[in-house]
């Protein structure tokens, strides 16, 4: 059920990246794991950072900051992988979305959320679903499923290490 269409409160995950607030739908979110370490594989994009076990399963982490332009992620103690699922040519793909911190779980009402501005932001607008505001802060709502390409991620479902040669 799509509830930001319903007229329903949806709810958001928010996390920052360079100081900014970002959210995605709750129900793309499967669980947010401290930073671990990340096995590297070898020539997929910048911005994928590598690899990493969950449970067996072999699943790519980006870091969003450098999808998005901006300085690559150092890990603090706040650092995160947030795990999303993604549809993507009518297939659900797992990736991890390397972030600063998550913030809290956001109950959003419809007249709560602007559309994306045209003019003025760093993203390219066809990612954001949105804007929130909730006192006098924004947050940029990403439509997760339009951040990445099916072309940027092609090679990193076909390329990644069987489980045995990750180093957890």
């Amino acid at each position: 059920m799509n509830q930001e269409n319903g007229g329903d409160t949806a709810q958001y995950l928010t996390f920052k990246l360079d100081g900014e607030v970002f959210a995605l739908g709750i129900d793309k979110v499967r669980e947010v794991l401290d930073y671990t370490s990340v096995t590297k594989v070898p020539q997929v994009p910048e911005f994928m950072r590598g690899v990493i076990n969950l449970r067996g399963s072999v699943v790519p982490v980006v870091d969003m900051r450098l999808k998005f332009g901006m300085t690559r992620t150092d890990k603090t103690v706040n650092t995160c992988i947030i795990i999303v699922e993604i549809n993507l040519e009518r297939e659900t793909t797992v990736l991890g979305a390397l972030a600063d911190s998550v913030q809290e779980v956001l109950d959003l009402e419809p007249y709560q959320i602007e559309p994306a501005p045209k003019i003025g932001t760093k993203l390219r607008t066809e990612f954001i679903r949105g804007m929130g505001k909730r006192d006098e802060q924004f947050i940029i709502i990403l439509d997760i499923d339009k951040v990445f390409t099916s072309a940027e991620l092609a090679g990193v479902q076909t390329s990644g290490a069987p489980i045995a040669e990750i180093a957890v």
